[in-house]
């Protein structure tokens, strides 16, 4: 019998891998057998190797089905039923206790969005994308959770290194809500010491307020509310999709702006960029290596409208990956929100930059037309109507 200790932790409780031997590091002995700690368990990185999702798996057979019925079928209030069904059981894995989602159309009869995406809240990588890393992932020796006060914490030394100037501490508070908004968040990962109830685990834990998938007026979809009040720095989900190389997403973004719904993400947060320039010593034109398509796999985060007055806002989170070019785009709010009120944020990051980026519209592209937010201090610019970005998170300026 081999006996292993680990701290009590529910989420991704450690399973040794079939074709990876434990080393033993320690002398420990129980009733004459060896004992595995869990230091000998976080020695090696790869007892901790994370699942890769394929961008050629994602299920499609469900859609499939639906889409190849006639347009009557298709439009039966039966079929909203149908996707709340399929949101639930897809996220039971990872989300199980979060609230469910539900879908309301209060302006026309259409019962739900387009059958064009599996809902997952997970990250599907194409080819040329290499799979989670956890060869440069440090975990806390912290028990049973992390202190701020506790300077030992490699943890907290790793958050303060890369945001020391806005957050002294862990990028949450004691209630779980982001404090600072743009700095990158280093949660603890699966080789900390720490519980689940630690107060630098919250995006791994999935949402944890009630949101709505809702028909707007003139908007097409959207995110609203739920019954609850959503207060400032509440983590709201993960954007999520395939992740796809540079390369390939240009290709797809040419596709998507002539027939108007697109919804790429660059993962072009600023401090990759200024730790690049400051890696190679020289400024120069830097671009991103990956970018998120929640288009053929996705969350309602695809739904999320523009507001030039937002009340959410778009974070880098890692967890269990060391590769700093592969951040989860989390979301969170970036002010209270009220019980049924649409949750916006701004596709256009800096708006400074709306003339520069009006510069860059195709004639004859479907994917921009003008802002309908209806803000108090909307610009009426024309803007990117569907969830797009080149160069959208430079949302430190």
């Amino acid at each position: 019998m081999i006996h292993v200790h680990s701290p009590s932790r529910s989420p991704t409780p450690f399973v040794p891998s079939t074709d990876h031997r434990l080393v033993l590091t320690s002398s420990k002995t129980l009733g004459g057998n060896p004992v595995f700690t869990w230091q000998d368990v976080v020695s090696d990185p790869a007892n901790f190797k994370q699942p890769c999702k394929l961008a050629k798996n994602i299920p499609h057979s469900l859609q499939d089905y639906i889409n190849r019925m006639d347009a009557w079928h298709r439009s039966l209030p039966g079929m909203r039923t149908v996707l709340e069904a399929a949101i639930g059981e897809n996220t039971a894995e990872d989300e199980p206790n979060a609230p469910p989602i539900s879908i309301v159309n209060n302006f026309d009869d259409e019962p739900c969005p387009p059958w064009e995406f599996y809902y997952t809240n997970f990250m599907w990588h194409d080819e040329g994308v290499p799979p989670p890393d956890m060869t440069g992932v440090k975990g806390c020796g912290c028990y049973p959770r992390c202190d701020p006060r506790n300077g030992s914490c490699s943890c907290l030394q790793k958050q303060r290194s890369w945001s020391g100037e806005f957050t002294p501490d862990f990028a949450y508070d004691s209630r779980g809500r982001l404090k600072y908004q743009n700095v990158p968040i280093f949660e603890c990962n699966d080789m900390c010491g720490c519980d689940d109830d630690c107060r630098n685990r919250v995006v791994q834990h999935g949402r944890k307020c009630a949101v709505q998938i809702g028909k707007t007026k003139n908007k097409g979809w959207g995110v609203f509310a739920g019954p609850k009040k959503i207060y400032d720095g509440t983590f709201l989900g993960i954007y999520s999709g395939e992740l796809l190389t540079e390369e390939v997403a240009e290709e797809r973004g040419k596709k998507y702006n002539k027939f108007g719904r697109t919804y790429l993400f660059n993962l072009d947060f600023y401090f990759l960029r200024e730790g690049k320039e400051k890696e190679e010593g020289k400024e120069e034109e830097w671009e991103p290596k990956y970018v998120v398509d929640a288009y053929h796999a996705g969350n309602f985060t695809r739904f999320l409208n523009h507001s030039c007055s937002p009340n959410a806002r778009l974070n880098a989170v890692y967890i269990n990956e060391s590769n700093i070019d592969k951040p989860l785009l989390a979301i969170f709010a970036c002010k209270d929100i009220e019980p049924g009120a649409e949750i916006c944020f701004s596709y256009s990051g800096n708006y400074d930059d709306l003339e520069e980026q009006a510069e860059r519209v195709v004639k004859g592209d479907a994917i921009y037309e003008r802002c309908m937010c209806g803000a108090k201090n909307c610009t009426g610019t024309s803007i990117i109507v569907c969830i797009l970005l080149v160069g959208l998170l430079n949302m430190a300026l």
